[in-house]
């Protein structure tokens, strides 16, 4: 059995939109910063947050335990 101890993780929730805050995006990573600079500059041209042009951040919640 694994045991699992908080406090070791971090992972974030967030919830991105477009400027007209007509779409919105939700995401899950362990490093906030670099997802969210990877949103703004567009690294995956083809994904949704490129598309729709979603990098503004309207909610984020930090967790230790992904589940």
């Amino acid at each position: 059995m694994i045991e699992y101890t908080e406090g070791i993780y971090t992972f974030y929730v967030y919830i991105l939109t477009n400027k007209n805050r007509t779409v919105l995006y939700t995401g899950v990573t362990n490093n906030l910063k670099r997802r969210l600079h990877e949103h703004e500059n567009k690294l995956n041209p083809k994904s949704f947050s490129a598309r729709y042009n979603v990098h503004y951040l309207i909610y984020f919640e930090k967790f230790t335990w992904i589940q």
